[in-house]
């Protein structure tokens, strides 16, 4: 009997019955005449020899799987999420405020505690988490209420939205963020309520913040009306690069140098660092250096951010 898994015409017709027409092995090995195990055998010799080729289309826009696990690996980051690149700032921060939401929606546990910072995009968070039944969670704010800014961006705010969404409970901190001097802040830390909420925070197994620029006059940072161009442009000469929690650093995530720091009312900057998964959320050129400098504070362990920012803090480490 001729050996017919070696002619090629026949494999052909076999792979395009099978892969174009849609017919299953049992329809072509009687189409064609011959068992069911030879249709087997022949299409695995038309993806042998390559007559047939399988591709995978990856069903999302753009892949950025590379991208993500180098910046993973220049930083050691326990994680990367890249966006697609939005020209409308709005249309950034929902793409943005999407992948925090479904990151955090993957992560949460029973029981966790999260605590919570100011900042445009984290405030748009809540709007895209789903119902996660009942987990018990309880959100915190990292820092006291914020100056003179609009509500919806107050530390107390955000976390009574992501509550209300996640159907968690939270602790709200009634205090200013920022005050004049180190010793009111000694003072306020005094009271109890305040002591309590901030002590709480410091058991945080989840943190969220936005990441501020002191060169960026949009941003939440200059809207909470601690700060005005003067103000920053000194920070700027002093080599303050961004802000997490309204604590400022340099390009290598050094915060000593800034004596505003010792002003803020809010959990430490070590205790941050303490926590378990700290997620760090920011898109748009003006921040890349901003996510770099937090990026070497430890301040945060996972990034989401957009494509065009990636790919200049990728650059910038690999030059490093």
């Amino acid at each position: 009997m001729q050996k017919i898994v070696d002619d090629s015409r026949l494999i052909v017709k076999c792979c395009k019955l099978y892969y174009e027409e849609n017919y299953t092995q049992h329809e072509i090995a009687n189409n064609l005449g011959v068992s069911r195990p030879t249709v087997s055998r022949l299409l695995k010799e038309g993806k042998d020899s390559g007559i047939v080729r399988i591709e995978i289309i990856n069903p999302l826009r753009n892949n950025f799987d590379f991208l993500e696990r180098q910046i993973e690996k220049q930083f050691g980051l326990k994680e990367v999420i890249i966006v697609d690149d939005e020209t409308d700032d709005r249309l950034q921060t929902i793409q943005a405020a999407k992948a925090a939401a479904d990151y955090l929606m993957r992560i949460v546990k029973q029981g966790n505690t999260i605590g919570v910072s100011m900042g445009n995009t984290v405030k748009c968070i809540s709007n895209y988490i789903t119902n996660q039944g009942k987990l018990n969670l309880t959100f915190v704010p990292f820092i006291g209420g914020v100056g003179q800014s609009q509500r919806e961006i107050h530390p107390n705010e955000i976390i009574t939205d992501l509550a209300r969404a996640f159907g968690g409970s939270f602790k709200l901190l009634h205090a200013p963020a920022v005050v004049s001097n180190e010793n009111i802040k000694k003072e306020i830390l005094k009271e109890n309520s305040i002591k309590e909420v901030l002590d709480y925070a410091k058991l945080c197994n989840i943190g969220l913040v936005g990441v501020g620029s002191p060169t960026d006059p949009a941003s939440s940072m200059m809207s909470s009306g601690y700060f005005n161009l003067y103000d920053t442009s000194n920070l700027e000469k002093a080599g303050a690069i961004g802000d997490i929690c309204l604590r400022f650093y340099d390009i290598n995530g050094n915060t000593d140098k800034f004596d505003f720091n010792k002003r803020v009312v809010g959990i430490e900057l070590e205790d941050l660092k303490k926590i378990e998964t700290m997620i760090g959320v920011a898109c748009g050129d003006k921040k890349v250096m901003a996510i770099i400098g937090a990026l070497n504070s430890k301040l945060i362990n996972v990034l989401v951010t957009n494509y065009n920012n990636a790919v200049a803090i990728s650059a910038y480490a690999e030059q490093r």
